[in-house]
C-alpha cells in the first residue's frame, strides 16, 4: 500500500501523483461504483493495515481522484468510518486512523473486513474464544428458561444438520440455526442479540470446522443433540459442559484443516 503511506506522509500533494499508484481497494471500487462500496473500500483498507494507526488520509482532493467520488459521497463515507470507530476528524488537522482498540468489532462490517484481510486461523482462535465466553453458559440458561417453541426451534435445526451432510452450505447455515435456537432459548435478548452480530464470522468459522470434521461429522451430529437434548431436559450444569466440549472439538477440527492447508 505504497501510495498510501506516502499519502499519510504527505507525500502525496496532487491527485495526479496518486493515479498510477492507487490502493487495489480503489480499483474495486472503481468496477463498482455502488452507494455504499466507498465505506467497504477504506474500510478494508484500514482493517487490512493499509493505513497504521495515527496516520493521517490523504486529503480531500486526493481521495476524490484516488476514488472517483464526490465530496458528498466521500464525507458520507468518513461519517460511516466514523461511527464504527476506525477513523476520527479533528479541525485542521484533518481524519486519521484510530487505533484497533477504538474499532467496533462486533459491527458487522468491521467483521467482514476482517474476514477478508486477517489470517483465518487469527480469525478462528479469536472467535472461538469468544464464543466459549458466552455460549456454554447459553446452553445452561436456556436449559432453565426455554420453552416448547424454543426446543421445537432447536430440533428443528437439529433435523436440518442431519438431513444436509452432504450439501456443505446447508449444512453450515443450520448449524448456525441450531447455535442461534440456543441464544434465543435464553430468554434474553442482549445474549440473542450475539448471534446476528457476528453471523459472518461464525458462519465462516463453521465452514472451516465442518470441512476439517469430514471423517467425523456422525460425532458433531450426536454433540449439537445431546445439547438439545440437555436443554429439553432442564439439565443446566450437562448443558452446559456439552457445549464446552463441542465448541473445543469444534476449534480443533477447524486447527486441522487449517494445519493441513499450511503444509
Amino acid at each position: 500500500m505504497t501510495s498510501n503511506r506516502a499519502a499519510a506522509r504527505g507525500g502525496i500533494t496532487s491527485a495526479t501523483q496518486t493515479a498510477p499508484n492507487r490502493p487495489a481497494s480503489a480499483q474495486f471500487f472503481k468496477s463498482k461504483q455502488q452507494p455504499t462500496t466507498l465505506v467497504n473500500a477504506l474500510g478494508l483498507e484500514i482493517v487490512s493495515g493499509g493505513y497504521e494507526a495515527g496516520a493521517l488520509l490523504p486529503n480531500e482532493a486526493v481521495m476524490r481522484e484516488t476514488y472517483g467520488v464526490s465530496r458528498t459521497a466521500l464525507r458520507e463515507a468518513y461519517s460511516k468510518l466514523t461511527a464504527k470507530g476506525l477513523v476520527v476528524a479533528r479541525p485542521k488537522v484533518g481524519t486519521s486512523v484510530r487505533d484497533k482498540r477504538h474499532w467496533n468489532m462486533l459491527d458487522q462490517d468491521v467483521l467482514a473486513w476482517h474476514l477478508q484481510s486477517v489470517p483465518a486461523a487469527d480469525i478462528a482462535q479469536d472467535l472461538y474464544a469468544l464464543r466459549r465466553l458466552i455460549e456454554p453458559g447459553a446452553a445452561e440458561m436456556a436449559a432453565a428458561c426455554r420453552t416448547d417453541a424454543d426446543i421445537d426451534l432447536l430440533y428443528a435445526a437439529f433435523a436440518d444438520m442431519r438431513d444436509n451432510t452432504s450439501v456443505e452450505t446447508d449444512l453450515v447455515e443450520a448449524d448456525f440455526a441450531f447455535h442461534v435456537a440456543v441464544l434465543t432459548a435464553t430468554r434474553n435478548p442482549f445474549i440473542s442479540g450475539f448471534s446476528a452480530l457476528i453471523r459472518a464470522a461464525m458462519i465462516s468459522t463453521f465452514e472451516v470446522s465442518w470441512r476439517g470434521a469430514d471423517v467425523i461429522k456422525e460425532r458433531r451430529l450426536e454433540q449439537h443433540k445431546a445439547v438439545a437434548d440437555a436443554i429439553r431436559d432442564g439439565d443446566g450444569a450437562r448443558a452446559r459442559n456439552l457445549m464446552q466440549d463441542l465448541l473445543d472439538d469444534s476449534i480443533n477440527d477447524v486447527r486441522d484443516v487449517l494445519d493441513e492447508r499450511d503444509q
